[in-house]
């Protein structure tokens, strides 16, 4: 099993920054790709941007193309996002996911799941 702790969310005005992490534990060796997704209030779960555990792909949502980076510290076993020039839009709860493949960017490959973050931005 892996667990999955996010942190980092907050209130924030419209174009300002901030950076989610995501520490695991666990058996971290089964985890391809981490992940993270979001959920908005009246709205499903989106993918936002994954990165291959071993490697450097990256894959990001085009509606966070340019403004938001994937990193990792392997030694902290920690996932980031980065998350630049914010908009009201973003507003959702974040959800860092750990993922069974590389190259599928649905929730059904990720069978492990952080709590959540709220991130909200104001207008």
């Amino acid at each position: 099993q892996v667990q999955l702790v996010e942190s980092g969310g907050g209130l924030v005005q419209a174009g300002d920054s901030l950076r989610l992490s995501c520490a695991a534990s666990g058996r971290t060796f089964s985890a391809y790709a981490m992940a993270w997704f979001r959920q908005a209030p009246g709205k499903e779960r989106e993918f936002v941007a994954a990165l291959r555990w071993i490697g450097t792909s990256t894959y990001y949502a085009d509606s966070v193309k340019g403004r938001f980076t994937i990193s990792r510290d392997n030694a902290k076993n920690t996932v980031y996002l980065q998350m630049n020039s914010l908009k009201p839009e973003d507003t959702a709860v974040y959800y860092c996911a750990a993922g069974i493949s590389w190259g599928n960017y649905t929730p059904k490959n990720y069978p492990y799941w952080g709590q959540g973050t709220q991130v909200t931005v104001s207008s």
